[in-house]
């Protein structure tokens, strides 16, 4: 490999590192018998992306959740860890490729809730508005991305 195409790839793979990637590594914990998991689940690996998943009793989830960051206020029923951040609930892909491409200092993503028209909480057409919040190390959140109400 010539030394011009190796440093225009590292800086490739420095500026973006899911860019050579080709696909993502997810670990969702979630309970055996949550539906609307196993449906953003497919939303990620419809993407191509790997998903390995762990059942949990909801006590254990609770604690997993507790252990990476996630507080109360934005819980939702599964939480999945890709690239050392934290995606809780029914986060777009599009959003978490967003945060892998800016790597900001922060905990992960949150869908808190389970909002209908979400990846994987989808009722026909319709879409309640929601926010997806950067959860930041110190606990606070940010508006990441603001979804509409969709009809």
């Amino acid at each position: 490999m010539k030394r011009r195409t190796f440093l225009a790839l590292a800086t490739l793979a420095i500026a973006s590192p899911t860019a050579l990637a080709g696909s993502l590594s997810f670990d969702v914990a979630k309970t055996a018998s949550c539906g609307c998991c196993k449906a953003w689940i497919e939303h990620i690996r419809a993407a191509g992306h790997k998903v390995e998943t762990s059942d949990m009793d909801m006590g254990s989830l609770a604690q997993h959740k507790i252990k990476l960051g996630i507080r109360p206020q934005y819980a939702s029923c599964h939480t999945a860890t890709v690239d050392g951040y934290v995606i809780e609930g029914h986060v777009p892909l599009a959003d978490i490729e967003r945060l892998l491409e800016q790597r900001p200092n922060a905990i992960g993503l949150s869908a808190p809730g389970m909002p209908v028209g979400s990846p994987g909480m989808e009722m026909g057409t319709y879409r309640e508005a929601f926010d997806v919040v950067l959860v930041k190390q110190d606990g606070s959140s940010e508006v990441w991305s603001r979804y509409e109400e969709q009809q």
